[in-house]
């Protein structure tokens, strides 16, 4: 028996349930597959912010059809008007972030309650990030891809050899998560407009004006003032050029890690752990 063979019995003989929590993203959707023949039990969760891409529903319900296994969409009654209306108005941010802990996390331990949990995560073992950890006793996380050694190129295996290859999305846009998410990219708001128009224009209507104050997704500018044609242009350029840089500074990777490096590069902020796995 192998290291790894002991790893996968041990898994299979802890008492309590098992569950993996899918974004509709790369890396959960890998982890699912990867541990699909593994632990029979697995319960696979998503947690629906009702404000999801339609490639996102469309991916999951591909992946559904893979497991031959039930996805549990979780806030099948109260999504993100709900809960905006709860906080009075006010657009979610970084600095504000009630919508992961409304539309994630609080769904997902009160769906477990106080029953034992191993809580699987799609965090790479090529990832310095540590990814949601709950504070609850009784949930306890599990990072196989970690104790495996797997890196990107293992996740565009596990996809394509699934058939099910990445999410549509992946073409203009380097997250799951709603479509009006705060943590998009300026390149990833235009591909929004671009693809989607009718859900940019919905985006456009949350943002206010409040006692001489902009309340905005992207805090420094509207969406009104991104979609002109000049802000548009400009953005593609900066865009490709960063995308021209990550090409020279890493030849040997994939694109989809060349747009990812060239879409964080726009600034430091990383986006939510929970939401985008």
């Amino acid at each position: 028996m192998t290291a790894h063979d002991e790893i996968i019995r041990a898994w299979v003989a802890r008492p309590g349930r098992q569950i993996v929590n899918l974004s509709g993203g790369k890396d959960s959707t890998a982890l699912a597959i990867f541990l699909r023949d593994k632990i029979p039990q697995l319960e696979y969760l998503f947690c629906d912010t009702h404000k999801e891409l339609p490639e996102t529903y469309e991916y999951l319900d591909r992946l559904a059809a893979y497991l031959q296994r039930p996805i549990i969409k979780l806030n099948a009654q109260r999504g993100f008007d709900h809960w905006l209306d709860m906080y009075g108005g006010m657009l979610p941010s970084a600095r504000v972030r009630w919508c992961t802990r409304k539309l994630k996390i609080e769904p997902f331990e009160a769906y477990i309650g106080d029953d034992t949990v191993w809580s699987y995560v799609g965090i790479r073992a090529d990832e310095r990030r540590s990814g949601y950890v709950s504070t609850k006793p009784n949930i306890h996380p599990v990072f196989p891809f970690k104790e495996f050694g797997l890196g990107i190129a293992d996740v565009e295996r596990l996809l394509e050899t699934s058939g099910l290859g990445l999410p549509s999305y992946y073409e203009w846009r380097q997250r799951s998560g709603c479509y009006f998410c705060f943590f998009q990219r300026t390149g990833e708001w235009i591909g929004l407009k671009e693809r989607h128009p009718e859900l940019f224009e919905l985006a456009k209507t949350y943002e206010k004006e409040r006692d001489g104050e902009g309340f905005f997704w992207r805090q420094r500018e509207s969406l009104a003032e991104l979609e002109q044609p000049e802000r548009v242009a400009q953005a593609k350029r900066e865009h490709q050029i960063r995308l021209e840089v990550e090409r020279k500074r890493r030849p040997d990777r994939p694109l989809i890690d060349l747009l990812g490096a060239a879409l964080d590069a726009e600034d430091d902020d990383q986006g939510c752990d929970i939401c985008h796995l």
